[in-house]
């Protein structure tokens, strides 16, 4: 039994042969696995970080959709109240402002006395006139008498003919000299009664810019500046812009009806007095003017009123944020998301604004989902991510 177990020679070498290239190989085969683990590794991190570049570089959006407005509903603009009548009162004589009699807030008539100027070097020029008048009047009677005697010498060949014709020349020299110191005695007296200041229409004074002791520049050129502001308040004009899209639906003649917010639940109605006939270019809008009784005096030039006119729009409309508009050069745009979450521009045709929110009449759909707050560098066919909304939102 121990012959047959016993092993040869040969059969050892093989045997350890055979276990020294175990001993390399498995050390082998575990680096060989760890390596293609560890590239592997190396591949799924750099396939999941492209992944999320490319994630990361596609913008993520808010997203909003158009609310449907009133089918039918009057057409409120905003306006702005202006005097029916507002003119700046200038002097008309040089001098020194002797005294005021109406300060701002005042309401005067026609023909009232404002303000009195005290004007002496015009008083001295007006004296010296009169007194070149009477001289000129005296010197014209004079030679108008030594004309006449000329006159009746000539009958009796006493005076050549050429001394009646220097008489008479003289004659009608002095009537010019007298017409001209006449008209620059009346041209005093007209500056001299400039020295009164009268209303000229009937309103309330605005503004007073000078006091007693000012000196006073005739005219609004140089340092001249005016001496009352006086605006006519009673009607009122209200200056709408109407848009394009409901400039032909406005009438003259047509009643409009304001509202204020220090008036709550008060309205103040007139009618549409005439528009411009002329669309402005910059904001493709109608300037209208709307004519406003006040006989109370509670309305204030300068205020903000919104106005209301006596048509009414109806159809589907749509409101949209202001926040959600693209302006573009081709006009206002909307960014859509489409379903495959792709930039879509349509282009928006807007009607009246309400300050935080903006009337579409076409280019939109309810269903769109508009892009709130857009970024300028949108373009069309871009990919977005839409953000999801929280639970409390």
């Amino acid at each position: 039994m121990s012959e047959q177990t016993q092993e040869t020679p040969e059969q050892q070498h093989r045997s350890g042969r055979g276990k020294l290239i175990l001993m390399y190989l498995v050390p082998f085969i575990i680096f060989a696995a760890l390596g293609i683990f560890a590239i592997s590794e190396k591949r799924n991190a750099s396939r999941v970080l492209a992944q999320q570049t490319t994630a990361s570089a596609v913008p993520i959006v808010d997203v909003v959709h158009a609310s449907t407005m009133n089918a039918a509903s009057d057409l409120v603009l905003p306006g702005s109240l202006v005097a029916y009548v507002e003119s700046p009162i200038y002097a008309r004589t040089d001098g020194y402002l002797k005294k005021w009699y109406r300060d701002i807030g005042s309401r005067v008539k026609q023909g009232e006395l404002l303000a009195d100027i005290e004007s002496p070097e015009v008083d001295q020029q007006l004296s010296q006139a009169r007194a070149d008048l009477t001289t000129a009047q005296a010197n014209l009677s004079l030679s108008a008498i030594t004309a006449a005697r000329y006159q009746d010498l000539l009958k009796t060949d006493s005076v050549s003919k050429q001394e009646v014709d220097n008489a008479n020349g003289d004659l009608a020299a002095k009537k010019s000299i007298v017409q001209s110191a006449d008209a620059n005695v009346r041209r005093l007296e007209d500056l001299e009664s400039f020295k009164h200041v009268y209303a000229p229409f009937s309103g309330v004074i605005t503004q007073r810019n000078v006091d007693p002791g000012t000196l006073i520049n005739s005219g609004n050129g140089g340092t001249g500046k005016s001496l009352f502001e006086l605006a006519q308040i009673d009607p009122l004009r209200v200056f709408v812009a109407v848009p394009q899209t409901y400039a032909p639906s406005v009438r003259i003649g047509q009643r409009a009806c304001l509202e204020l917010a220090e008036f709550t639940g008060k309205k103040f109605c007139g009618e549409v007095a005439r528009t411009a006939d002329s669309m402005d270019p910059a904001t493709r809008t109608l300037r209208t003017e709307v004519d406003v009784p006040n006989g109370s005096g509670e309305l204030l030039p300068g205020s903000y009123a919104e106005v209301h006119f006596d048509l009414k729009i109806s159809g589907n409309r749509l409101s949209l944020p202001v926040n959600a508009l693209l302006f573009r050069p081709d006009g206002t745009m909307a960014a859509v998301v489409s379903a495959d979450n792709h930039i879509e521009l349509k282009r928006l045709s807007i009607g009246r604004d309400f300050g935080s929110s903006v009337e579409v009449l076409q280019g939109l759909d309810p269903s769109d989902a508009v892009v709130l707050n857009p970024p300028d560098s949108l373009e069309q066919g871009e990919q977005v991510r839409v953000k999801q909304p929280t639970p409390k939102q």
